[in-house]
């Protein structure tokens, strides 16, 4: 209930965002109809229905990957810090976000089952005569329980999507400041100063120097010095703040002769004790701790090259082992390199965008090239990886054009109906994105406009970041795209 109020009390640009959602929903379902009918039609050749329904994993995926981008934009679910106190956490927030997904899926679902029937003739009117009647098993029974066993993947998938992405997670503690070095016996921790090899196995390391009488010798007047690195009484000091403190004492105080007769507990006055001061209170207290930089994603870029250099020689490898014939539909081996092309790229745009950062403000650069590299420095996490996935899109849509644009058959409905859904998910997903990006910097754009930046710098650092990912991107989706057409071009 309360995930059908915060759906209905919803702005517009939410609300068309769900649309969105819905409506790829409502094309991936119909074309998983599809592909039951042909299954039906067809009872002789299961393998041509088994790979048609291993392409519907394209659309599928690329409509999981714009619902989450459309649940981590809701405003509705943001956490805020007084839902808590009346029990939506966290984790109640999660589940409505899991939940509004799964109706706005179910939603698309359910349309696309009336459209399906309603092609077949199931509801009103004659069924349909066209390209797709033979997809649709006209006059056969429709098995109910595999339809809504299709249409469930969606909904499904999705919330189950949305709920690990948007999962309660703990803060990691901030790390001490220093680099972690290994101690004695394996001992870690982050010392400031190094240790040398041998300092604690030393022979005398432990002990203080003594005079020549026997006694311990006493420090400097101008007060005890820090000992030298590496020295004994430096491996001494490091033993412990114990140790270092009895030989301090001693070395003060010289004990007192056991003939001495001992102080009883009457003959010692009362002395006060001794109060902080607030200088020494306030000296005293523990610094706050610093915030921790947000981690970037640059590590995986060297994975997202290696993921895409196997996808190519999958590729390669499927091409020339059985090399398809222009009217035939690419193999199963085709599809799974694919798909490693476009997991490699998604790992790379995060880092690819990083960098695209960091060249535009090599050589001296200004305010602009400055305030645009930073931006994109920052926001590689959000942009990069949506990003990365259009690139991988457009590489594939430009492969299938160049090997099948002139005198290769003709697309059919539904091909044409899976290539839009792919390609209009991902660009949804990656200006949801960008939106997303925008609205997260809204405080440091007020701030430079408070502190007097013009809006048209802000508008030519946006454009100077778009021809900058442009110039790098485009190249690499063409060569990309020319590496992937080259085993199916022979």
């Amino acid at each position: 209930m309360l995930a059908l109020r915060l759906t209905r009390a919803a702005h517009l640009a939410v609300q068309l965002r769900r649309l969105l959602v819905a409506v790829a929903s409502a094309g991936t379902g119909f074309l998983l109809l599809c592909t039951l009918g042909h299954a039906m039609t067809h009872p002789a050749t299961p393998g041509a229905s088994a790979l048609r329904l291993a392409w519907c994993a394209a659309p599928l995926a690329a409509t999981v990957y714009l619902a989450v981008a459309v649940a981590r934009t809701d405003p509705g679910t943001r956490p805020r810090p007084g839902l808590s106190a009346i029990g939506l956490g966290p984790g109640r927030l999660m589940a409505v976000s899991a939940t509004t997904t799964a109706l706005t899926g179910a939603f698309g679902s359910v349309v696309a089952l009336l459209v399906f029937l309603q092609l077949r003739g199931d509801l009103i009117g004659r069924p349909f005569e066209g390209a797709v009647s033979d997809a649709l098993a006209v006059g056969q029974p429709l098995p109910f329980p595999a339809a809504l066993t299709l249409l469930s993947l969606v909904p499904a998938t999705a919330s189950a999507a949305v709920a690990l992405t948007l999962r309660p997670r703990e803060p990691r503690p901030t790390p001490p400041t220093g680099s972690r070095r290994y101690g004695r016996f394996g001992a870690y921790g982050w010392g400031a100063a190094r240790e040398t090899f041998g300092t604690y196995g030393r022979f005398g390391a432990r002990l203080a120097p003594a005079s020549p009488t026997g006694s311990p010798t006493a420090p400097p007047a101008g007060g005890p010095a820090a000992p030298p690195a590496g020295s004994r009484a430096a491996g001494a000091a490091r033993v412990g703040a114990g140790g270092a403190l009895l030989t301090q004492a001693s070395a003060t105080h010289p004990a007192l002769p056991t003939d001495a007769p001992q102080p009883t507990p009457d003959a010692v006055p009362d002395r006060p004790t001794p109060t902080p001061t607030p200088t020494e209170a306030t000296t005293t207290t523990t610094p706050p701790p610093t915030p921790t930089p947000r981690p970037q994603n640059t590590t995986t870029l060297p994975w997202g090259i290696a993921v895409l250099t196997a996808g190519l020689a999958v590729e390669t490898y499927a091409g020339n082992t059985a090399a398809p014939a222009p009217d035939a539909t690419p193999s199963a081996g085709v599809l799974f390199g694919w798909a490693l092309t476009v997991l490699g790229l998604a790992m790379a745009g995060p880092g690819l965008t990083h960098l695209c950062g960091r060249l535009l403000q090599t050589a001296r650069p200004g305010a602009l090239r400055l305030l645009a590299g930073r931006v994109l420095m920052e926001e590689s996490h959000r942009v990069g990886r949506p990003l990365g996935v259009v690139c991988a899109v457009a590489s594939a849509a430009y492969a299938g054009t160049v090997l099948y644009g002139t005198d290769g058959p003709d697309f059919g409905p539904l091909s044409v109906l899976g290539a839009l859904l792919v390609a209009g998910c991902t660009v949804a997903t990656l200006l949801t994105a960008a939106v997303e990006a925008k609205h997260a910097r809204a405080d440091t754009t007020d701030a430079l406009l408070r502190l007097g930046a013009p809006p048209a710098t802000l508008r030519a650092a946006a454009a100077v970041r778009a021809g900058t990912l442009l110039a790098l991107f485009g190249p690499l989706t063409l060569i990309v795209a020319q590496l992937a057409s080259l085993p199916l071009a022979g």
